[in-house]
């Protein structure tokens, strides 16, 4: 369905009992809702949660926020490892807003919140500045904004590979080739996906749409929003920080300093993990989202909506 949030149409799917505790899903950089795996979805549902997923701006079926910009990635990336300030069309705090709008417009006062990779990011910025809309956070292969290299940098290859212009991207299976591409760099090393069932996933994140022009204003967004640990230190919702030990684009530093910044964190470093959702992790992930929330005072409970739920489709 296409709800309109903060002044965008985005793009939004829900899973689930209707009645059951809200969970919103943030995706990361580029990549649309499809991203998120439906076995995935499936396990959390299995929990007794009504999960929520939606194309950020730039991404998917979304509307596009285009705007101008001074200077490519690569000169943005310099000056955010400068700590010169980074101009952009949009910030983490706009995508943070985007959000919330989706939880307005599907009536939902407060909701448990995961976000992975940029998600994450957004996730925590809406934790910080609408604590009254988030129960509990997950932060899943994220960081704090921290601009030290060894917390902000990840492998010169898993970098190459996401910097690098995609050759083709004008049909499904060019983009799909891409996406292999760049996710046989930076997923995770002990959990090998076969090669059929990972391209039968990218190739719904394909389908959904893939903007290069989008992810790159998504990540000067998160360039321009700087280092965010004293946001952090404002957030009130229980947190479990989730990061791979093996991640080759956003290091393991990244969430240990995370977690080390937000009040209470809990965290979870997973031995051979990457930075992606590999199918032998799912069930795990899940397991501990759903742990989490369970462990939460007062589960929200969202105001019915007149749509019946519906499952992933493939």
């Amino acid at each position: 369905m296409k709800v309109l949030a903060n002044g965008l149409t985005l793009d939004v799917e829900e899973f689930g009992d209707p009645a059951a505790p809200p969970v919103l899903l943030i995706m990361g950089l580029a990549m649309p809702a499809a991203a998120w795996p439906d076995e995935f979805i499936e396990r959390l549902v299995e929990h007794g949660l009504r999960v929520i997923r939606f194309d950020n701006r730039d991404a998917g079926g979304s509307g596009r926020a285009r705007g101008p910009r001074r200077y490519g990635v690569q000169v943005a990336i310099m000056r955010a490892l400068m700590r010169l300030p980074v101009h952009a069309p949009y910030t983490l705090d706009d995508m943070a807003q985007d959000a919330a709008g989706v939880l307005d417009a599907l009536g939902i006062r407060r909701a448990h919140v995961v976000g992975a990779s940029m998600g994450g990011m957004i996730a925590q910025v809406l934790a910080a500045r609408h604590p009254e809309r988030v129960a509990t956070l997950t932060s899943i292969m994220s960081s704090s904004g921290n601009p030290s290299p060894r917390v902000a940098l990840g492998s010169r290859r898993a970098l190459g590979v996401l910097l690098r212009p995609p050759v083709r991207l004008d049909t499904t299976e060019g983009i799909t080739d891409h996406l292999m591409h760049v996710f046989g760099v930076i997923g995770s090393p002990g959990f090998r996906s076969a090669r059929p069932a990972m391209r039968a996933q990218l190739e719904k994140v394909a389908r959904r749409g893939y903007d290069r022009a989008g992810a790159e204003r998504q990540l000067l967004a998160v360039l321009a929003s700087g280092d965010r640990r004293a946001l952090l230190a404002r957030i009130t919702a229980p947190t479990l920080v989730i990061h791979g030990a093996d991640d080759p684009l956003l290091p393991v530093a990244a969430g240990i300093d995370t977690a080390r910044h937000i009040p209470g964190a809990q965290l979870k470093v997973v031995p051979g993990m990457g930075h992606d959702f590999a199918p032998a992790l799912q069930p795990a992930i899940a397991d501990w989202v759903a742990a989490h929330i369970r462990r939460a005072p007062n589960l929200p409970q969202a105001d019915p909506v007149a749509a019946p739920p519906r499952r992933p489709t493939n």
